[in-house]
């Protein structure tokens, strides 16, 4: 009796799996870390080549700010995203006044920019996140010195109320959801977003009813998912998602500190994708992107290194340029002639992800028995 009577409790209230098993806030190691980030200068800035969207090719630049985080991350967090590492619970409006100054003296005052990216590790017109006054600031400077504007969003945190307000000080700025994945139950079960597919939309028709422009962000391999299936999905989803988005970007998994996939990743049971999977994935849906007028975005952070997209190590850094070309150039050619011999591998691999009910995978990083993996429902 006493031993069922533990199965079933004790009584004492229950804890959230997020608390038990990501819990950035509860471990001491990772309070040390955000508390010695100096709230008064970014956590990073840097300059790379981007199309406007009248097709125009510019130099964007990127403003990663030091905030007080995300509001779902509060709550629970996505399984993926590290971002919480980078900021500070005590953030003023002083400090964020004073990381745009910071980062504008880093990048010359934007001195050959016509774009700028601004993103806060969370929703940037969230109140709670980051003060309105400062939201006001970036979004009315943005647009008197004609500098196209990126900012990123929840969905769940898209209101009429609130976009109109972004819209009135930055008409035509571009709004950057993640998504993730096109599906709810990957959504609910993979990836922890908080959101649904059907709140997805509402905020795509409230940023089109204040003629904001839409860029989704989507997920390739999001956790406890195969290299298979993540190639079949993400696919699948793009082509769906295209059609309402003037660009979707697609993120490859990469292994971010003190995150759910990171406990998966070092026990052996999670692979970040393979880059061949993202030539695959580009190739099949690049004619479906152009009949929907959209643009397809892949920068694989920490390509060809362990922790993020990579092959045998070979081939990784020809690979890793050429998305990078796609991505500004949009032509297919850019993959022309591209071939190594782990292409079989990772061929076999993706082929055998699709025949053996093995969710996980069946590549060879994989801990265990390949015969009780195959087994494995």
């Amino acid at each position: 009796m006493a031993q069922a009577s533990g199965m079933l409790g004790d009584g004492s209230k229950a804890v959230k799996v997020h608390h038990l098993v990501k819990a950035p806030e509860n471990s001491a190691d990772s309070v040390r870390i955000r508390e010695s980030w100096d709230a008064t200068e970014p956590a990073t800035v840097y300059k790379t080549p981007e199309i406007l969207p009248d097709g125009t090719p510019c130099t964007a630049a990127t403003v990663i700010f030091r905030t007080r985080g995300c509001v779902w991350w509060w709550k629970s967090g996505c399984t993926f995203c590290g971002y919480f590492n980078d900021v500070r619970d005590d953030v003023t409006a002083d400090d964020l006044f004073a990381q745009w100054e910071e980062s504008k003296r880093r990048l010359d005052d934007f001195e050959g920019c016509s774009m700028v990216k601004v993103y806060t590790s969370g929703t940037f017109f969230e109140d709670r996140e980051n003060p309105p006054e400062w939201q006001e600031a970036i979004l009315k400077e943005t647009h008197e010195r004609d500098l196209h504007l990126v900012i990123e969003a929840q969905a769940q945190m898209c209101t009429p109320e609130k976009l109109a307000w972004v819209a009135e000080r930055h008409p035509g700025c571009t709004v950057a959801i993640g998504l993730e994945a096109y599906d709810d139950t990957v959504l609910r079960f993979h990836v922890n977003k908080g959101f649904s597919t059907k709140q997805w939309h509402r905020s795509i028709d409230m940023l089109r009813e204040n003629g904001l422009r839409v860029k989704t962000y989507l997920l390739f391999k999001p956790p406890f998912m195969s290299e298979g299936d993540a190639l079949q999905h993400t696919s699948k989803w793009i082509s769906q998602v295209a059609p309402l988005s003037d660009d979707v970007s697609v993120n490859p998994m990469n292994i971010q500190k003190r995150t759910i996939v990171e406990r998966l990743f070092r026990n052996r049971e999670y692979r970040p994708p393979w880059l061949w999977s993202l030539v695959e994935m580009l190739e099949q849906v690049h004619d479906d992107v152009l009949r929907a007028g959209a643009r397809i975005i892949v920068h694989p952070t920490a390509g060809g290194r362990i922790r993020g997209a990579h092959n045998c190590g070979a081939c990784d850094m020809d690979i890793v340029a050429a998305i990078e070309r796609y991505s500004v150039s949009g032509d297919i050619g850019e993959f022309a002639g591209l071939d190594c011999d782990c292409k079989r591998v990772w061929r076999t691999e993706v082929d055998n992800d699709l025949s053996l009910p093995t969710p996980l995978g069946t590549g060879v990083d994989r801990r265990g028995s390949p015969v009780d993996l195959a087994r494995a429902p």
